[in-house]
């Protein structure tokens, strides 16, 4: 007897990823409309993975590129532009011909994938490493040197030593390690998407604790950006201790 479109649409929602060619293959001839519908809708999210695994492909170019060295090592910041808060560096080493779906830039993410990724790295992460520098820190050596000394922590806390630096964008001084800098790398490069959303997730959580601590502000929210609500805050509360005194000359106005 065959199975009603109910049973068969529970089983399409039951579906896994890897179960869904089973699914088209064994309904396809169904000439029902509502089975048609439901093997449409598997095909195309087939085809929206199989793009996806497209552009992941693509993104380990880099990594492909570097393949003769071990361990490529991929390097991005968070917190260079906020007015309160450190400056955060991740350094992930992942292993070769990585596959993780829908990482990216972490500005191009929610904040909830960004979560979902953060774990997802971790677990297949051959090394990862975080730097943190004070918002303390910013104000004695300027935030470009602030944020070179995170990427050193960064990479001195993964555990084992790189052979080579995919870098977002810059040249770390003091580094004797081979580097690449790649322009917009965090949309270019696996692992340096994979640093994007290590450092990304470690601030945010590091601001939102600070938004515990000093109500008011709005950190939780914004996480240290000017925002205009933050600004009203500035303005009304004077700045606290997390914020970056070099970063609000405006307001001695």
């Amino acid at each position: 007897m065959a199975k009603t479109i109910t049973q068969i649409r529970e089983e399409f929602k039951a579906a896994q990823l890897q179960t869904l060619p089973a699914f088209v293959c064994a309904y396809e001839a169904d000439s029902r409309a509502g089975v048609r519908a439901l093997v449409a809708q598997a095909r195309k999210q087939l085809e929206k993975i199989q793009a996806e695994r497209a552009r992941i492909y693509q993104m380990g170019e880099y990594e492909r590129q570097y393949a003769q060295y071990t361990a490529v090592c991929g390097i991005d910041e968070a917190g260079r532009g906020p007015l309160a808060g450190p400056v955060v560096a991740g350094a992930v080493v992942l292993p070769r011909d990585c596959e993780i779906l829908y990482i990216n830039d972490s500005k191009k993410l929610t904040a909830a994938m960004r979560e979902q990724l953060f774990d997802e790295i971790m677990e297949q992460a051959v090394a990862a490493g975080v730097g943190i520098v004070s918002e303390k820190r910013i104000d004695e050596v300027n935030i470009l040197n602030a944020t070179y000394e995170a990427m050193r922590e960064a990479i001195n806390n993964l555990g084992i030593l790189p052979d080579i630096l995919l870098n977002d964008a810059v040249t770390i001084p003091g580094v004797p390690i081979r580097q690449v800098p790649i322009v917009k790398g965090d949309a270019k490069s696996i692992s340096i998407a994979a640093a994007s959303i290590l450092a990304k997730v470690t601030r945010d959580h590091m601001m939102e604790e600070y938004g515990r601590m000093y109500p008011g502000y709005g950190f939780a929210a914004h996480k240290g950006y000017g925002t205009k609500e933050h600004i009203q805050a500035l303005e009304q509360k004077g700045p606290c201790e997390i914020h970056r005194r070099t970063f609000l000359k405006f307001l001695a106005g």
